[in-house]
């Protein structure tokens, strides 16, 4: 990615200086928009911002035909341009994805506001009343690829926290957005919300996400959606607070007390359901204990769905259609029909591994011990933990946030799938009656 500074480069030419000059002051004015809107969207009453959001399920609707044309646009050039299939189906607005983001929007708007809630009161030992009240972050830009749903997504729990947002999108979905945009932005102006309160960065020159990090007079937080690359880059360059949503390294472990057909049925889920997602499972562990017994009819139900298994040494013992695994596999977000398989002495093992080659992303054990169960639940500290259940409900819609912006891998304040809370932040507000500390 070229860079952009306030001191343009003295070797280059006078057109490409003049560019860059040009091209921050753009995002630069686009961010100055999105502070005066915060300041006003902190203040827009509830009804008005549910009113934003069904209206724009109504506008988008409506706009369909021309959001599908510029879609397929994109598509088709990125299927030019050789992009994998899987990422195109990322890319793609499929029937279900579309029906799911307007219903998202309407899921949105029946949530409660976090506006202005009270939280963690308190009456001090000299009667003075401690409480925290939810307000919006207030500028938030996100940064991401593929996939302009999430346009529609982040814009509405953006919104509906009270905060503006900035949206920069991958250069493979610009009709797409831009599409979409037009519609959020109409919908806005219709119901009495700034319309700059939702800005769509119109060009797929990446100097813009150079400039976009260094304005933290105007923005409050960056989220970066998308490869280690994007991630990697907005964390080192950023002088704004980041909150990362990082690749899905997401693992099942079979427990030795597990049963048979609950295990296949999870990690087929898991695995299979949809595999271009972050919460899809990329290895799978297994005790030894259930290597013969358990472990060689879930690899069969995946070999058979067309799944690559990369093992260890021991499970290619107890599964021979298994290829070897390199040490890279462990760490890999395949997002493909592919998958690394290891067999480990104890939950220990099972842990540090983990530890080791995750993402902080979602990890999932099959037992059948209640004992087990809890530890696993205790000591694992990736976002998103469970027991007995699919890697799959590692997502906003499904525990009942309505939508999610993204799934956190960053310990801060907002961690997994973050929705309408992890938006706002707190500020203590203090009720007196003339106390004075003295």
């Amino acid at each position: 990615m070229s860079s952009s500074t306030d001191k343009p480069d003295p070797n280059a030419s006078p057109l490409s200086m003049d560019a860059s000059a040009e091209l921050h002051g753009e995002i630069e004015a686009l961010a100055e928009a999105a502070r005066s809107a915060s300041e006003v969207m902190g203040e827009i009453p509830t009804e008005r911002k549910n009113a934003w959001l069904r209206r724009t399920a109504e506008r988008l609707d409506a706009a369909r035909d021309r959001i599908m044309a510029a879609n397929a646009r994109d598509v088709e050039a990125a299927a030019r341009k050789g992009v994998p299939a899987p990422l195109r189906g990322r890319l793609a607005l499929s029937e279900g994805k579309w029906r799911d983001m307007l219903q998202g929007l309407r899921d949105v708007a029946a949530l409660p506001d976090p506006v202005g809630r009270i939280s963690n009161h308190s009456i001090r030992p000299n009667g003075l009343s401690v409480g925290q009240m939810a307000i919006p972050l207030g500028v938030i830009a996100m940064i991401y690829e593929s996939r302009p749903n999430v346009t529609v997504d982040a814009a509405a729990l953006c919104v509906k926290a009270g905060n503006a947002v900035i949206l920069r999108g991958g250069s493979e979905a610009i009709h797409s957005n831009l599409a979409l945009g037009e519609e959020l932005r109409a919908a806005a102006r219709d119901e009495g919300i700034p319309e700059e309160a939702i800005t769509i960065i119109p060009t797929t020159d990446r100097a813009a996400i150079d400039v976009l990090l260094k304005l933290d007079r105007s923005i409050d937080l960056i989220i970066p959606r998308g490869g280690p690359g994007l991630i990697h880059k907005v964390i080192k360059e950023s002088t704004i607070p980041v909150i990362a949503h990082d690749a899905g390294v997401c693992h099942v472990f079979i427990d030795e007390s597990a049963d048979v057909q609950m295990a296949i049925d999870i990690v087929h889920e898991s695995k299979i359901r949809q595999m271009p997602v972050c919460n899809a499972v990329e290895t799978l562990l297994c005790h030894r204990g259930a290597s013969e017994t358990v472990l060689p009819a879930v690899l069969k139900d995946l070999h058979e769905a067309g799944v690559e298994i990369r093992g260890c040494e021991a499970t290619r013992r107890v599964f021979s259609e298994a290829v070897a695994a390199s040490e890279s596999d462990w760490s890999e977000e395949f997002l493909s029909p592919v998958l690394a398989v290891r067999i480990v002495d104890s939950m220990d093992d099972a842990i540090e591994h983990i530890r080791r080659h995750g993402s902080n992303h979602t990890e999932i054990i099959v037992t059948n011990d209640y004992d087990n169960s809890q530890e696993w639940l205790r000591r694992v500290n990736s976002s998103t933990v469970g027991v007995n259940c699919s890697t799959g409900f590692s997502d906003g819609f499904q525990l009942g946030l309505g939508a999610e912006i993204g799934i956190s891998t960053s310990k801060l304040h907002a961690y997994g799938p973050m929705g309408l809370e992890g938006l706002t932040t707190r500020k203590f507000v203090l009720l007196g009656r003339g106390q004075l500390r003295g």
